[in-house]
């Protein structure tokens, strides 16, 4: 039986970046994938300034720029009042982030991975190979043969995804309702109005949910959708596609950018489990990464961002563990450990935006107030960029100086 240093389960962002990284340093990696590439993900295709520093530390944004995309330079808010907030990238020459459709995005970074690593695409992994209380390797199916194998290696990374096998394997997988979101995304051909931002409105028929309009590659095409917390729609009794149809249709500022426009796909729905709770992410020759480990940010939704950054510093903790020799819980930790570090701040602010979003007054109120004045809307640029600027809107100081500016 071939043994491998680490079998990466998963080939999104989060897996395939780390198998890629361990690759290039000289570690024997599998990458499994019950999928073949390119394949589709549902998703709001967003990929922030956080991806793009993962993507420029693997040479990628040049093979990002030759499949279809939109450059994304800002973001374009609206309130339940319906009052509209641009908010720009400050030095766009180098903040900015892209929408591309995860079937050609995932492709990307997976053929990527493949130049480093062995892959093993329609494995569907269904169990774990455990020796004591250390985790050794993984068992699956093989799809095309319908066949069993057993694959073993000295790491496991469980990057598989929201409804992660790995972690209900591990026996980490909960779904608590007030930090899990249910979304719904589709495609529309023929959208007027948009720019190079993303739009997440705050719409009177929505809130505590948002609907985004994000464009996705050529004039008109656009990525589509709504999201919720999993609490709140299901106390509000709401059904998401209803309301959805019912606000592109209603809704004074969508009516007439959606008049000409036609759906282009299928309505799709997915989980999103956020940071806000995360789960447990190393143990004995394990680790987990991105949406597995619950990673995704609370405001926006975004995952890719946080899956890329959970998958460099893996890589880090990985290729300490093995030169070492040592596998165990103790070492492997040192990931979670510094990635709850590097995420306490964002997660924290994101947070805190996700529960003003359950105020209808409350955002009139701040996106009223910076849509009037420079110096908020300053600020809160800086704050989607600045790591320090960030930790300014987790503090109660911030929403003082907001009354009084």
């Amino acid at each position: 039986m071939e043994e491998f240093d680490v079998i990466v389960v998963g080939g999104g962002p989060g897996g395939s970046t780390c198998a890629a990284f361990l690759g290039r340093e000289g570690h024997k990696v599998l990458l499994v994938d019950k999928a073949h590439f390119p394949r589709e993900k549902t998703c709001g295709d967003a990929i922030s300034g956080k991806s793009l520093t993962v993507l420029k530390e693997l040479g990628l944004p040049p093979e990002v720029e030759k499949v279809a995309h939109a450059k994304i330079y800002g973001l374009t808010f609206s309130s339940p009042n319906n009052t509209i907030l641009k908010i720009p990238m400050k030095d766009p020459e180098r903040n900015y982030g892209y929408v591309v459709r995860r079937e050609l995005f995932d492709n990307v970074l997976f053929r990527n991975a493949k130049k480093y690593v062995k892959t093993l695409e329609q494995f569907q992994v269904t169990d774990l190979i455990k020796e004591g209380d250390k985790l050794v390797g993984v068992k699956g199916i093989d799809l095309l043969t319908n066949t069993q194998k057993e694959i073993r290696a000295k790491i496991i990374v469980g990057a598989d995804g929201a409804t992660s096998v790995v972690a209900q394997k591990l026996g980490l997988f909960d779904v608590d309702e007030s930090h899990h979101c249910v979304a719904l995304r589709a495609y529309y051909e023929g959208v007027e109005g948009m720019d190079n931002t993303i739009e997440l409105h705050f719409t009177e028929g929505i809130v505590p949910g948002y609907f985004w309009i994000f464009p996705a590659g050529h004039k008109g095409f656009a990525n589509v959708g709504i999201g919720m917390l999993t609490k709140d729609m299901k106390k509000r009794k709401v059904n998401l596609k209803e309301t959805m149809f019912k606000e592109i249709a209603e809704n004074p500022l969508f009516k007439e950018r959606f008049a000409k426009a036609r759906l282009a796909s299928e309505i799709k729905g997915w989980n999103l489990p956020l940071a806000s709770k995360m789960r447990k992410m190393a143990g004995n020759g394990w680790v987990l990464l991105g949406d597995a480990a619950s990673l995704i940010d609370p405001f926006s939704g975004e995952g890719m961002g946080n899956a890329m950054i959970s998958a460099k510093i893996a890589f880090r903790t990985i290729s300490k563990a093995i030169r070492l020799n040592d596998v165990s819980e103790k070492i492997l930790k040192e990931y979670e450990t510094e990635l709850r570090k590097e995420l306490k701040d964002e997660v924290g602010m994101s947070y805190n935006l996700q529960r003003l979003g359950k105020y209808k007054f409350l955002l009139n109120f701040v996106i009223g107030k910076a849509a009037k004045n420079k110096e908020v809307r300053d600020q809160i640029s800086g704050m989607l960029i600045n790591e320090e600027a960030k930790k300014g809107f987790v503090s109660p100081l911030f929403y003082v100086k907001l009354l009084f500016s």
